[in-house]
């Protein structure tokens, strides 16, 4: 199975809303041990990542997936869908190979809010807002997946990763990691034992060391797809204050 990577490497931006900025940890809501709604999902789904360096679309279709069917409704993502929006940011012609460069995540990001992601049923799904987090700052992550759903992430994948993925291993440290591959994307979705993303069509657990050690970028964004009829998350968020707090953000 040819599995690939295709995101840009981070270029922080001053300008970018922190998620520090706005919420210090005091005022994050108290977490339980485990959590997250990953069972909700049946079918991720590999969505062309591995055809094409689309790892940054195909993470934003998991996302959306998971808010969806937190807010009750099961919505599915096609590889044509993805491709598309991978192309239509990033110039990739599927006759041409060599227009294959991935993406950049901030690019990604504005799009999906401007224009949203394509749909099986040929709906475009928005976020609202985006904000960045301070990249393998594990407590920032806990406080983000809990209250937003899904974190998208951006790790240097080693040779030693992608081996342990392979073998339906935890990515952990190695004292052997073997080079960097390139740049890929993942949400993280679960705080089980372990965290837990979605990339190449599954589940994969991950280290708290190993999202220290190679993370490079993380982005919270909000979706009031995930929010049910009563305005409220399954956790029992209410939407109002983000949506007054946060739809604004995130240019």
């Amino acid at each position: 199975m040819t599995l690939m990577l295709g995101k840009k490497p981070a270029v922080p931006d001053p300008r970018d809303f922190k998620l520090r900025n706005y919420m210090r940890p005091y005022q994050f809501p108290p977490r339980p041990q485990q959590f997250g709604h990953e069972h909700l999902i049946d079918e991720w789904g590999m969505l062309g990542n591995d055809m094409v360096g689309n790892c940054v679309f195909a993470g934003a279709a998991h996302e959306q997936m998971i808010w969806s069917a937190e807010g009750g409704r099961q919505i599915e993502f096609t590889t044509q869908s993805v491709i598309s929006d991978y192309s239509a940011v990033t110039g990739y012609d599927p006759k041409d190979p060599t227009t294959d460069r991935g993406t950049y995540v901030r690019e990604a990001l504005k799009y999906r809010r401007n224009v949203g992601m394509t749909g099986a049923d040929g709906q475009r799904y928005k976020i609202d807002a985006f904000v960045s987090l301070e990249p393998g700052n594990v407590e920032e992550l806990l406080n983000a997946l809990y209250l937003f759903g899904a974190v998208g992430i951006g790790i240097r994948l080693t040779e030693r990763a992608m081996k342990q993925f392979e073998k339906g291993a935890i990515w952990g440290i190695s004292c052997t990691p073997g080079k960097i591959l390139g740049g890929h994307y993942v949400p993280v979705v679960a705080k089980r034992r372990r965290l837990y993303c979605v990339t190449w069509g599954r589940l994969q657990p991950m280290t708290h060391s190993f999202y220290r050690k190679y993370c490079d970028e993380a982005w919270c964004m909000l979706s009031f797809d995930m929010f049910g009829s009563d305005g409220r998350t399954l956790e029992g968020f209410n939407v109002d204050k983000l949506r007054l707090d946060l739809a604004a953000l995130g240019e």
